[in-house]
């Protein structure tokens, strides 16, 4: 873990931008097309620990994107070509563009001056969306990763910042996996050795201790 003064460098409210992922009714929310995702999400706290950073970021000036993950209902751009895909494609609850399934579940609050950005295919929230240049363009520096999953699609976001050239921030009481125990090792053994890992708490007490609201 990074001393608080490390870290408050690295997530100055002016360059950093805070994702939640796939943070959407259908993944997290009480009729989740994936059941266990979503009750570990909502017991372990991680979805209550976005919500509060969320709430935090809007009262500092930090950034919001949130990352969904949807698909036509004709299928026609998903991806087919991994066994993850064919199986969502079966589930009884589809992220169907427009549906509640894809808005943001509660308790996050979105703002006006949040970003949503939607994608149709491939497992990454950032790799050919377009959060990059958009990140690009609001001078961020520091991206902060918080949502679902902990197997997939926060690695992947991890990983595609990184290589971007940001540095990667994760909280890591603010994402979620399954099972329970396959989060922290995926942290310890994966996570920690690409991005600063920090807990909630810590990163409230750098964003609300200034409480500034001004970007640059």
């Amino acid at each position: 873990m990074p001393s608080r003064e490390q870290l408050a460098e690295q997530i100055v409210p002016a360059s950093t931008v805070l994702l939640t992922v796939e943070c959407q009714q259908g993944v997290v929310g009480p009729g989740s097309a994936l059941p266990e995702l979503a009750k570990e999400a909502r017991s372990s706290g991680a979805l209550h620990n976005v919500a509060r950073l969320v709430a935090a970021a809007h009262e500092s000036g930090v950034q919001v994107l949130h990352a969904v993950a949807e698909r036509r209902p004709d299928g026609r751009g998903a991806n087919h070509n991994a066994r993850l895909f064919r199986a969502a494609g079966r589930l009884p609850v589809q992220q169907h563009s427009g549906t509640t399934a894809v808005r943001i579940a509660e308790p996050i609050e979105v703002a006006d001056e949040d970003l949503v950005v939607r994608r149709l295919h491939g497992l990454s929230p950032i790799a050919g969306t377009d959060v990059d240049a958009l990140l690009r363009n609001l001078g961020c520096r520091t991206l902060v990763v918080t949502g679902v999953s902990a197997n997939v699609a926060i690695p992947n976001a991890v990983f595609d910042a990184v290589n971007l050239g940001y540095t990667a921030v994760v909280p890591s009481d603010a994402i979620a996996g399954v099972p329970a125990d396959y989060t922290p090792a995926m942290i310890r053994n994966t996570l920690a050795l690409v991005a600063t890992v920090a807990a909630t708490d810590d990163v409230l007490g750098c964003w609300l201790g200034g409480r500034s609201r001004t970007r640059g």
